[in-house]
Parts: C-alpha cells; structure tokens; sequence
C-alpha cells in the first residue's frame, strides 16, 4: 500500500460510509479497479482504523444529540425514571440485537463474500438504488421510532453487511417505508451505528485479530485523516439531502454501477 492507496481507501470510507451507495461495496469494486495486491486487504488494523475515523465524525456530527442522550439517560437512572432519553437509549439497543446475532452467527459467510465478488456487488448495488426510490416516494409525517421499528430497522442493518447493501440506505429507507419521519430516520441510522463499530473494534482487539506494524502508522493516519474529514463532509451533507427527499439522485448512481459491476464480472473478471 502506498500514500495514494491511503488517501483514497480513507475517502472512500469516509463517503460511502454515509451515503446511501454502500461502502463495502466500493471497496471491494476499489479492490478491482485498483488491484488487489496493492491494496491492503489482509489488514484488519487499517479497516478497523478507517471505521473508527467515520465512527468519531458521527461523534463530531451529533455531539449534541448524544450528550443530551447521555446525561438524559443518567438521571433517569439516578431517578428511576422513563425519559425519553433512556427510551431511545434502549431503542438503540434493541436494534442491536438483530444486527449482533446475525454478525457472530454468520460472521464467516459474510467474510468469504468480501473476497472481489463484483457480480453480488453490482446485483446488491440494484437492490440498495430500488430501496432509495421507495423511500424517496413516501409521506411526509412525524411519526418518531418505536420498539418494533427499532427491531425492524435493526434486521435490515443485519442484512446491509452484504456488500453492496448501503447501511445508510437500508436503515433510513427501511425507517421511512415504517412511516417514520425523514430526519428522525437520518438521525436514528447514523446514531445506531456508532456502538457497532465500538464493539467491532474491542471485539478484534481482545480477539487478537489485529496486528500492529510501525512501518504502516504513516499510511494508517493518512486514512484515518481522510476518512473522518470526508466523513464529516458527508454525514452532514446526507442529512440535509434526506430531508429534502433526494434520496432518488443516489439511486440512479447505484444502479449505474451496480450494471456496470454485473456486465463487468460477467465479460471481464
């Protein structure tokens, strides 16, 4: 891997993270186009890194949300109250459960996918573009999340870990098609993710999956620097986009290149 390999693993991430058009389906597409060899596939530590960087910038983003959350959550523990804080900790958590069971269950499965498997790419980049025009044509409402859409919109965050399902897309997509207001969907999505990532990350550091490398820390804070400024850039820039029922716009791009990635698998891999 080399510095240029570095910035753009880091924009990629950072981008596709939140908008709907899935990042683990470009990078697996970058993997192609970019070849393989040069890119670092077998290092745990860089994914991890560039997840953690998206991750902060949801941090950064919502900063506000989550310490009222927070200090929400915390007196109504110390009062043994049901707040509203507290009810969408505990929406968070339950559209956890999904999600959790899924990954351990068929942690494996999901693993041999990510291995340049254009053609399920480019065939899940349709299905993602075919969930955002639905989405897109939905009502206007006020409706807020509830326990059974928490758990419903955290099985489809469960199935967005095939590449080429957008997180994004299906989370906010799923929640709008549940009849829940567009920016309420926007701010539960990138919000529910953020213990995910945490707990993949302890997860791999106690399981002894990453591998330190001095030699790579310069490429490593080169992603890690493109992927939270990108993904500043982006987290902001799709909330704005979802309240103003773009959604459409990203659909045409995944179904240009969900085509482009079948014709390419099927006549050129």
């Amino acid at each position: 891997m080399d510095f240029i390999d570095a910035v753009i693993l880091g924009i990629v991430q950072g981008l596709t993270e939140f908008l709907p058009v899935s990042s683990s389906g470009h990078l697996e597409l970058g993997k192609a186009i970019l070849g393989s060899n040069s890119l670092p596939e077998e290092s745990l530590l860089f994914t991890v890194i560039l997840h953690f960087a998206t991750a902060l910038s949801t941090i950064v983003i919502f900063r506000k949300d989550i310490l009222e959350i927070l200090t929400g959550l915390v007196k109504g523990i110390s009062k043994f109250t049901w707040t509203e804080e507290s009810k969408f900790s505990a929406k968070i958590v339950v559209s956890m459960i999904p999600a959790v069971i899924i990954g351990y269950q068929y942690e494996r499965i999901f693993e041999e996918l990510f291995g340049n498997n254009i053609l399920l790419v480019g065939a899940m980049l349709i299905i993602t573009a075919i969930l955002l025009v639905l989405a897109d044509r939905s009502k206007k409402t006020h409706k807020k999340v509830s326990f059974r859409d928490a758990f419903i919109i955290g099985l489809a965050q469960g199935v967005a870990m095939l590449p080429g399902i957008s997180r994004s897309g299906a989370t906010i997509s799923t929640s709008v098609l549940l009849g829940i207001d567009k920016s309420k969907a926007a701010r539960f999505s990138f919000l529910m993710v953020i213990p995910l990532i945490f707990g993949k990350i302890a997860k791999d550091i106690l399981a002894g999956e990453i591998n330190y490398s001095s030699s790579n820390f310069t490429f490593m804070s080169v992603g890690f620097i493109a992927a939270f400024i990108s993904g500043l850039v982006a987290c902001t820039w799709m909330i704005k986009l979802v309240k103003q029922s773009k959604l459409t716009y990203f659909a045409i791009y995944c179904t240009i290149v969900g085509i482009t990635a079948i014709i390419w698998a099927i006549f050129y891999q």
